[in-house]
């Protein structure tokens, strides 16, 4: 079997065409923590706004910051756009296999961020990228390419005005014989556009009794919490949380959207804030293309919140790894498989005495 090449700005050679080009006050737009430190460490200016959606890897990239003693602040939000139109340059560094949607929407609010005349610079790992040229077109109606075998470099002006325009996806979807629900995505955020295989087969087999306090560590969007709201009711309560705050931010409105009437959202990468052993349930959908670091992290995380006798439900595609890890921290592990996917179970007493009596 062939082996595609695997490339990274982090170990190229900052093009002397886009150091070139850079003016203050500029913006840094994602990438990873390894790749914005090694284009500041190259670049004549300092200052950067470093902008990220996700806590865990803003956080890194403080860290490494300091470290490294460069001169930087770092943002977070939900949307690039809300940096405002204060800079001269934004340079944005795309992940070489990252969404294409999530691509397109940093191109779009990318543009708002610039003041009149400001820079778009795009930085990509792909030696011939073909992405890039049309839509920073259709965006910058200009667009200089520069192609060398350690990536591409693109850059474009702000020359006229142009309208907002919020790229999102509305999907409804139901699980069992449950009321049908709606809910909003939008990219960069776990299964934009549609309600995830995985997702489905957790609240398939997730108990969830009237009344209980729900932790959905995780979330994205929102979709596995609110689905165990309608089986905890009114008089339950559902906890969101995720590193990524576009996700929190989608859960928040989808939890309204959906009568969700108690219920709280929680923008952490640690659980910082939350109660030991205070919920009833949690549950958990990490993605199965990431190492078992993200599953692994959520099985101890949940061990510490759930009460001695709460129940934990996770979704999974690695099954054996992730039964170990669970049995190791002494859960009482079962397991379901559902939709090409493996459910973890351990369920606490009394949501094992309600399996019992429906058998």
């Amino acid at each position: 079997m062939k082996i595609k090449p695997t490339y990274s700005i982090a170990k190229s050679v900052v093009p002397e065409a886009l150091s070139g080009r850079v003016r203050t006050p500029f913006a840094v737009i994602l990438g990873s923590p390894a790749e914005v430190i090694h284009l500041l460490k190259a670049l004549p200016v300092s200052g950067a706004v470093c902008f990220q959606m996700d806590l865990h890897q803003a956080e890194k990239l403080q860290e490494m910051l300091t470290a490294e003693n460069i001169e930087a602040t770092v943002r977070v939000e939900a949307d690039l756009w809300d940096l405002g139109p204060n800079f001269s340059t934004a340079i944005y560094l795309p992940a070489r296999n990252g969404e294409r949607e999530l691509k397109i929407d940093m191109l779009e609010q990318g543009f708002h961020i610039l003041n009149p005349s400001g820079q778009f610079l795009v930085w990509s790992a792909h030696p011939h990228d073909s992405l890039f040229p049309d839509l920073l077109k259709k965006i910058y109606d200009k667009v200089h390419a520069h192609y060398h075998k350690d990536g591409s470099f693109f850059w474009c002006q702000r020359i006229k005005d142009r309208p907002r325009r919020r790229h999102e996806i509305t999907f409804q979807c139901r699980v069992n014989k449950s009321e049908s629900l709606r809910f909003l995505s939008r990219p960069g955020t776990f299964s934009y556009g549609q309600f995830d295989e995985g997702g489905r087969a957790l609240c398939e087999a997730m108990s969830i009794r009237p009344g209980e306090h729900v932790l959905d560590i995780g979330c994205g969007c929102g979709t596995n919490g609110v689905f165990a709201w309608q089986k905890a009711g009114p008089n339950g309560k559902i906890t969101f949380m995720d590193s990524n705050v576009r996700a929190i931010q989608l859960a928040k409105l989808n939890a309204e959207a959906n009568g969700v009437t108690n219920f709280e959202v929680i923008a952490s990468a640690t659980g910082k804030g939350l109660t030991p052993r205070s919920f009833d349930v949690a549950i958990a959908n990490p993605p199965y293309f990431a190492n078992h670091s993200i599953g692994q992290y959520f099985i101890e995380k949940s061990r510490e919140l759930i009460k001695p006798d709460g129940s934990f439900f996770m979704v999974t595609k690695q099954p054996n790894e992730m039964v170990q890890l669970m049995s190791d921290l002494g859960f009482d592990v079962e397991g379901a498989e559902l939709r090409g996917y493996t459910v973890l179970m351990h369920r606490g007493p009394a949501a094992r005495q309600d399996m019992e009596a429906n058998q």
